[in-house]
């Protein structure tokens, strides 16, 4: 779903709430002597749909990521990185809030809002001096004027991070927020192959069939990745040549998976693992590789303590602080939990397919709490997309319909965009594609219960609407998207 990106945003502070920031208090004699250190500026960099493992850094063949590979090799790595929710809005109102999405009211869902009684880390920086700004796609795709905001949760607009710097005062520590349209669809047809790309280099996972288009059609997505790591190096360069590189928390990631059939809007991890690295040469020693898990809520509370502002206590997520600094508390980040509401509205009824999951180094347990609605959309278009509408168009969704019925083939559609079982259990030693559902297997039953019983403890934890019979108020929330009136029904 793509975002309109240069929307103008007006520079005014949204009513916060109540708010908690650390302040420095005077100096004593003995302290003046002793330099302050110098708050940290933060620029992530967030791409759109972009899967794990497709940069150099994690050992991709064909795509070529030297800027990310650069902020890597020079900071921190993540290996066992994962989005909140596999979709655009949910996952960008996770990371501005650092709260599990099922909080966020409205924000839970794709072309919704943000209520404004949800502090997001830019408004907080912002509030403790630092001068924030945004390029291209920031939260959405979303009304947020309709959560009360008078601009982007991300922060105010700027044309680009050259024009936000000259806004910059010598001195003052900022906050930048870029954000790609890519490798978002759609993609221009052969762009991959043209760009010098090789098709029979590519490693087509097994959840997709593979056939030259398919491969073609990843080639193209592998092009635009190399588009978003061009513009990454941009800014790159535009922070050494300002003298400001080292003083900077510079962050790479994506917002959700691949835009691939059984990819993004599915909790697997071809919709929910993500690319991240992190530098900061100030206090993150360089060119080491974490295999903890870790979500990106966790970059809010990170961010705002890297600037010495205590983290509201609704922020149910966990500094990376310092796991980057020396990677004492890896062990204990041993899961993540993963959900997803309504998508686009592709289901009778404005219906969502809610999902919760949690994610360990051995197993993926999903519960699918609708399992009677179809996970991708009906197979009849509703009011947004068109059939299967929670799926992008592709090459490869092509191939699963037109081949549904060919026993070969017949398994993209199943694994895709059949219905699915309440519950699914993934062995992730054995098949770390995520192919073959073990749940009823007598072997795991134990695996099941444990993982069945933190799922239900983190729901409650949280105050998830789903556990107190409350979360089909989600597919109530008003739909901002595209929608077109069908007979039969009132299109909004």
């Amino acid at each position: 779903m793509g975002y309109a990106a240069g929307m103008k945003h007006e520079r005014a502070l949204v009513w916060l709430g109540t708010i908690w920031i650390g302040f420095v208090l005077p100096a004593t004699s003995a302290e003046s002597a002793v330099p302050k250190r110098r708050l940290p500026n933060i620029v992530i960099c967030v791409a759109d749909d972009w899967s794990w493992p497709h940069a150099g850094a994690y050992g991709d063949r064909v795509v070529k990521t030297p800027n990310f590979d650069r902020v890597a090799r020079e900071g921190v790595l993540f290996a066992l990185a994962f989005c909140a929710a596999p979709s655009c809005t949910p996952s960008r109102s996770a990371l501005l809030t650092g709260q599990a999405p099922h909080r966020l009211g409205e924000g839970a869902n794709l072309w919704g809002f943000l209520p404004n009684r949800f502090p997001v880390y830019p408004d907080l920086l912002e509030a403790a001096g630092y001068i924030v700004g945004l390029q291209g796609k920031g939260w959405g795709p979303g009304n947020f004027l309709a959560g009360g905001r008078t601009r982007n949760p991300a922060g105010p607009g700027f044309k680009g991070f050259k024009e936000f710097l000259g806004t910059v005062p010598s001195g003052k520590p900022f906050c930048f927020w870029f954000g790609s349209q890519d490798p978002h669809r759609p993609y221009q047809k052969g762009a991959g192959a043209r760009a010098g790309l090789k098709a029979a280099a590519v490693d087509v996972p097994p959840w997709l069939p593979d056939t030259p288009a398919v491969r073609s059609d990843i080639l193209d997505y592998y092009f635009e990745v190399q588009r978003f790591d061009r513009d990454v190096g941009r800014i790159l360069s535009l922070l050494k040549n300002a003298g400001l590189l080292d003083d900077t928390i510079v962050v790479v990631t994506s917002d959700n998976g691949m835009p691939f059939l059984r990819a993004k809007t599915n909790v697997y991890d071809s919709g929910t693992h993500i690319p991240l690295c992190v530098r900061w040469p100030r206090r993150v020693p360089p060119g080491r590789t974490v295999d903890a898990l870790v979500s990106l809520t966790d970059l809010a509370p990170t961010f705002l303590e890297a600037a010495g502002i205590k983290p509201p206590p609704d922020m149910t997520s966990q500094s990376l602080i310092s796991l980057l600094v020396d990677s004492k508390d890896g062990q204990s980040r041993d899961k993540v939990f993963i959900e997803r509401e309504r998508h686009a509205n592709v289901r009778a009824g404005d219906l969502s397919y809610p999902v919760r999951a949690i994610r360990t180094r051995d197993f993926l347990y999903v519960r699918n709490l609708r399992p009677d609605r179809w996970p991708c959309g009906d197979p009849e278009m509703w009011k947004a997309v068109g059939t299967f509408g929670d799926c992008d168009d592709s090459l490869g969704k092509e191939f699963a319909l037109a081949h549904r019925n060919e026993p070969p083939f017949a398994k993209f559609f199943a694994l895709a965009l059949q219905k699915r079982a309440g519950e699914e259990l993934y062995d992730m030693r054995k098949d770390p594609s995520q192919l073959t559902n073990v749940v009823g297997q007598a072997e795991y039953a134990t695996a099941k219960k444990k993982l069945r019983e933190q799922l239900d403890a983190w729901m409650r934890q949280t105050k998830d609407p789903r556990v107190d019979g409350d979360g089909d108020v989600f597919d109530t929330y008003p739909y901002f998207g595209e929608v077109r009136k069908l007979p039969g029904h009132a299109g909004k």
